[in-house]
């Protein structure tokens, strides 16, 4: 006999309350519930008061009422004390107050009800809800998906990361971000800081440059795109001839150096972008400014090199791709020196002094040179193949930097010898004797030095290294962490964490986090005006190889905490305990594992899929892919002892099922040692082993819950016995039984079934059956009323026709939710839902109509105790709708459909606390959805109003609305990429979003005339976050707000043909685009884009004027 569990509660109304677990099961029954969408009740109030809704006048004249429906689909949705006396109907569009028409003396009731029917939305109410719900995507979390490009200001100590999407973010101190994406969504090639300013070049690989700047404006910095600029060639040219390779801007903040694939270097004047043609530098004036000996055009080829001398800006060093590197005297017009390597350039570095030059190459050696001012060719001091002699792949880039100590640092990229580790993506150091080359897990984009560290940024991750302290440790990211380190498999958050358990976390992730410099972190550039947030919230993610991690997601950084790894519980391929990085002594190559990226898993088997953590008992339950439950709890201290397996036959012994899918892991026998943090102590093995699909933890009564394809299972994991286990496949569901199908079954049920529902579509829609008796009509469980009230009857433009399923159009052992409530219940209840969609939430509201705490909350003191006094409800969500019941009687009181008519289903729900923005102790309960068109919506509780509407994730994003998860205080995050969370808001109050200034002395006195000032000037879309108001100026267009949430002006509309026509650039740029190619020879060098100039539609937007068709 196991124990009692059930909690004792107090008995009201002679009721015995019973706590009871309501999963998400849809049983077939033969028979179907009528279903109409016009079906309405109305009552009569027998008082003054009404006995439906207290405290409102009742009307007493109203006659006896029949069956007649007034249809408003041209009315909104009436608040409920517009209609006092009368009951109404919400759902399918129609709302049902009903009136008499079999008496005289109702004549005059439709007259009467006409003061009550206001047509509009509630004034207050809409006022309300705009103090209540604001759309924001507030902040990126993880690293850039895809980079392509990185740039580091010194002066700013800020660092820059383009991809190929076209986006750059900029990463400052922790809490500074900034985010832009160009109009055009072309790859980032080269990103480039203008020296101690705040502004940035990028390279596109269209062959445009891009200025951007970053601006103060209301006390916080914006990132704003200035101008757009493409390097343009004479008529018939070849598109080589500009196509840029390198990118230098010089020192003196007013030019930038831009070689080409041609070989010539062009000059370009900032911030105008035009292109000085008397400062070219053509390959011809290279080659005859030579010594005899070395004037051959065969080492002209593209320009891989740009480099500004260290201590003369008059010098710079121009690197050809054949192996010529020349150093050229900008006053002079002058090659002051020359080196020719007989392998190919691949990239150049000046030595800090201006003393030595070092070229790398694609053969994987590097050489010195000396500076000389002799215009023979000097012999380079040396010529090293590090990773030699055997043949090595190019060294793409090299830093060679010297100390006080008088040993240099000699850092590059590639190298490795080309047929034992030709696949691998390496960063090697050489240092007084001491050699390693860190081996990343994924391609390497770039790197650079900074006077401390080395960022390297992999095409998956950045990795910063500590050169300054012995052993060069990696640098633990404050922010840019690799969320997928191993895939994503599902995320659970938690708000509002206990202090105590917030510490405990913190403790167990610091024994983790020992192999890290101590060092502070370098890259800290610009202040974050973001207060500290006021509550500790954890996002946690499953991956594939079994771990949880757990992420500090209260602020802007999402920054990892600590990780749990399930896989020493189990028996897989490779020792847990051991590194994949373990090499001997005297290994050569000296490689060394870096950064945490590792996308192989074991054992697919493993993954995590459900997770569920008590915040108040510090218990976490997680579930995987191979029906594996494990229950965790957590302890500050090691402990080696023996997961405990208990196995849960959901088939409850069903002869005739045939598993052909994957088989159970195999748990460790014996003691496992485990570290401090949390620590299994119980195993739940489900038989068969597939995907767990949902799961619940009820810490006060020590259960688990746990349901798969197959059934639901309850656990007591304190003495480790268990409660029961139900079985939900259904007897005539033979493919059930057998397991996974293969794919010639699946094809062959699927066109069947789809002949069958288009054969009984067109059979519907030739018959028109007359109608049943009114008996058959109202009776739940007849189909065949159910199929004539919906032919009879035309359906609201709004709303769709939804079919009833059968058992064999639908999986119906799924179980998707899992839900405790302590609450009342007369008798044990099915509910069956007569439209079959599947249940994806479950919810009881207590007397006050307020969602049960969850538990232990009320023992802490952090929520009012439950109402048990009043009529508990039981919302039930399923795809297609929302429905009320009232307990314990559990009968159908209210339903909303989800009119849809695209075809919109539910994929989430959660409820969420929301809070007003003018009123700090006012807030309100409602549920907010995701439907599968990637919209979010929330319906109020429990009246089921549909309050505000927001496109949130594109549709077509499919894991991005899989990943989507819901917070208690009316926020999201949902998986943009693979790395990366995208976080949005819909409550006014609750803001997660970077508020960040960036400041230099020099950038104070930085001031360009434009041709237009302030936001209207930005070509690209720069954005800190984005923003969408409910609420309507009086053109009926949203409300324009800035990326703070708070309302702006618009800008007035401007006149069209006049403003466009009496600019003089204007119209030069327009009769330049007609003339085509007739311009003068002086200006086919460079075309500039027109900016600045706008279209007015009248009603205060601004549509940006397009630029000359060469251009775009």
């Amino acid at each position: 006999m196991c124990r009692e569990w059930s909690a004792p509660l107090a008995r009201v109304a002679g009721l015995a309350p019973t706590p009871f677990l309501l999963p998400s099961v849809v049983v077939p029954t033969p028979s179907l519930v009528l279903k109409t969408p016009v079906v309405a009740a109305v009552q009569r109030s027998k008082g003054k008061g009404c006995p439906f809704l207290p405290g409102l006048p009742g009307i007493e004249t109203f006659p006896p009422i029949e069956k007649v429906c007034l249809e408003l689909d041209s009315l909104e949705p009436l608040p409920y004390h517009c209609l006092p006396g009368l009951t109404w109907f919400w759902g399918a569009g129609l709302l049902g107050p009903l009136v008499s028409s079999s008496s005289s003396s109702s004549r005059g009731a439709p007259s009467k009800m006409r003061r009550f029917l206001r047509s509009g939305h509630d004034p207050a109410r809409e006022r309300l809800k705009r103090d209540l719900f604001q759309f924001n995507k507030t902040v990126e979390h993880g690293f850039p998906h895809q980079p392509s490009a990185l740039g580091y200001s010194p002066s700013l100590r800020i660092l820059a990361i383009g991809t190929r999407s076209g986006a750059v973010k900029l990463y400052g101190a922790p809490g500074v971000e900034f985010m832009g994406l160009h109009r055009e969504n072309n790859a980032v090639v080269q990103v480039h800081f203008l020296p101690g300013q705040c502004q940035l070049v990028t390279l596109l690989d269209d062959n445009s440059l891009h200025l951007w700047s970053l601006k103060v404006k209301g006390a916080v910095s914006e990132l704003q795109e200035d101008e757009s600029f493409m390097l343009r060639g004479p008529p018939g040219a070849a598109p080589s001839a500009t196509q840029i390779t390198v990118v230098l801007p010089h020192s003196s903040r007013e030019l930038l150096y831009l070689g080409t694939e041609s070989g010539s270097v062009f000059v370009v004047q900032l911030p105008a972008f035009r292109t000085l043609e008397d400062q070219t530098i053509s390959s011809d004036a290279v080659l005859q400014r030579l010594p005899e000996e070395a004037r051959h055009r065969r080492v002209f080829e593209m320009v891989e090199a740009l480099q500004e001398h260290p201590r003369n800006p008059t010098q710079v060093l121009i690197g050809y791709s054949r192996g010529l590197v020349v150093v050229w005297d900008l006053q002079g017009s002058c090659v002051l020196c020359h080196f020719l390597s007989s392998q190919q350039l691949e990239n150049v570095c000046w030595q800090r002094d201006g003393r030595l030059i070092v070229s790398c190459h694609s053969d994987g050696s590097y050489c010195q040179w000396p500076m000389s001012s002799d215009t023979q060719q000097p012999e380079p001091l040396r010529n090293c193949v590090p990773y030699g002699p055997f043949p090595c792949k190019a060294i793409n880039k090299i830093f060679w930097l010297t100390t006080k100590q008088g040993s240099p640092f000699t850092i590059f990229q590639g190298g490795m010898p080309r047929a034992s580790y030709g696949d691998r993506h390496c960063i090697s150091v050489v240092h007084d004797g001491q050699q390693t080359a860190f081996d990343f897990t994924s391609r390497v984009i770039d790197f650079t030095v900074l006077t401390e560290v080395d960022p390297a940024a992999a095409e998956e991750e950045l990795v910063v290294i500590d050169l300054q302290t012995a052993g060069w440790p990696a640098v633990q990211l404050p922010y840019l962490a690799s969320l997928h380190c191993s895939a994503i498999t599902c995320s659970h958050h938690v708000s509002n964490i206990p202090l105590k358990l917030w510490e405990r976390i913190i403790a167990a992730g610091s024994r983790q986090n020992t192999h890290f410099s101590s060092m502070e972190w370098p890259i800290n550039g610009g202040t974050s005006l973001v207060p500290a947030p006021p509550q500790r919230d954890l996002l946690l993610t499953g991956h594939e190889d079994g771990t949880v991690r757990f992420w500090d997601a209260s602020g802007v950084c999402l920054r990892l905490l600590y990780k749990v790894s399930t896989a020493r519980v189990f028996l897989t391929d490779t020792d847990p305990s051991g590194s994949l990085s373990a090499q001997g002594e005297d290994e050569w190559p000296p490689l060394r594992k870096v950064g945490s990226f590792d996308p192989y898993s074991d054992d697919p088997r493993l993954g995590i899929q459900k997770i569920f953590l008590c915040k108040y008992s510090g218990y976490l339950a997680v579930a995987g892919t191979a029906g594996q439950v494990l229950v965790l709890e957590l302890n500050d201290e090691g402990a080696e002892h023996t997961v405990e397996q208990v196995e849960a036959d959901l088939l409850q012994d069903q002869e005739g099922y045939r598993w052909k899918g994957h088989e159970r892991l195999c748990a460790r026998p014996g003691p496992v040692h485990l570290d401090p943090g949390f620590q299994p102590f119980v195993l739940v093995q489900c038989q068969p082993p597939a995907v767990v699909t949902s799961l619940a933890l009820h810490s006060e009564w020590r259960l688990v819950a746990f349901g798969t394809s197959h059934g639901f299972g309850l656990f007591d994991h304190q003495q480790r016995r268990q409660v029961f286990v139900k079985c939900t496949l259904h007897p005539s569901d033979q493919l059930a039984l057998e397991g996974p199908l293969s794919r010639v079954k699946s094809l062959k049920k699927s066109l069947r079934q789809s002949f069958r529902r288009i054969r009984r579509s067109r059979v519907s829609s030739r018959k028109r059956r007359p109608a049943g008796p009114p008996g058959e009509q109202v009776q739940e469980g007849g189909a065949r009323a159910e199929r004539t009230g919906v032919q009879n009857m035309e359906l609201a433009p709004v709303q769709r026709r939804i079919e009833a399923r059968s058992a064999e159009d639908s999986f119906t052992g799924f179980v998707r939710t899992l839900y405790f409530a302590d609450t009342y219940l007369r008798d044990t209840k099915e509910i069956q839902l007569m439209h079959r969609a599947p249940v994806v939430g479950i919810l009881v509201l207590d007397g006050h109509n307020v969602p049960l705490p969850e538990p232990l909350e009320v023992a802490h003191d952090l929520s009012k105790s439950p109402d048990m006094q009043g009529s508990h409800q039981l919302l039930v969500v399923s795809e297609e709708q929302f429905k009320v019941f009232t307990l314990p009687k559990v009968s159908a009181k209210l339903k909303l459909k989800l009119t849809a008519l695209e075809g919109s289903r539910i994929r989430r729900v959660s409820v969420a606390h929301f809070g007003s923005c003018r009123a700090e102790d006012y807030g309100e309960h409602h549920l907010a959805v995701l439907t599968n068109l990637g919209d979010v919506q929330v319906v109020s509780l429990p009246l089921l109003k549909p309050q505000v509407r927001y496109s949130c994730i594109r549709r077509e994003d499919v894991s991005g609305i899989a990943s989507c998860v819901f917070t208690k205080y009316g926020q999201g995050f949902y998986l943009i990429s693979p790395s990366e969370f995208e976080r949005f808001s819909l409550s006014t109050k609750w803001l997660v979003e970077p508020r960040c200034l960036v400041d230099s002395a020099e950038a104070k006195n930085h001031s360009h005339p434009h041709n237009r000032s302030g936001h209207d000037k930005a070509m690209g879309r720069a954005r800190n976050s984005g923003s969408q108001s409910d609420g309507e100026g009086k053109t009926g267009l949203p409300e324009a707000r800035d990326g703070w949430g708070q309302r702006r002006e618009r800008r007035p509309g401007l006149v069209m043909e006049r403003a466009l026509l009496s600019d003089e650039k204007v119209l030069k740029a327009i009769q330049s685009t007609l003339e085509g190619g007739r311009g003068s020879s002086g200006d086919w060098h460079s075309q500039r884009l027109a900016m600045g100039y706008s279209l007015s539609n009248g009603a205060g937007w601004v549509a940006e004027a397009p630029s000359c068709p060469g251009c775009s």
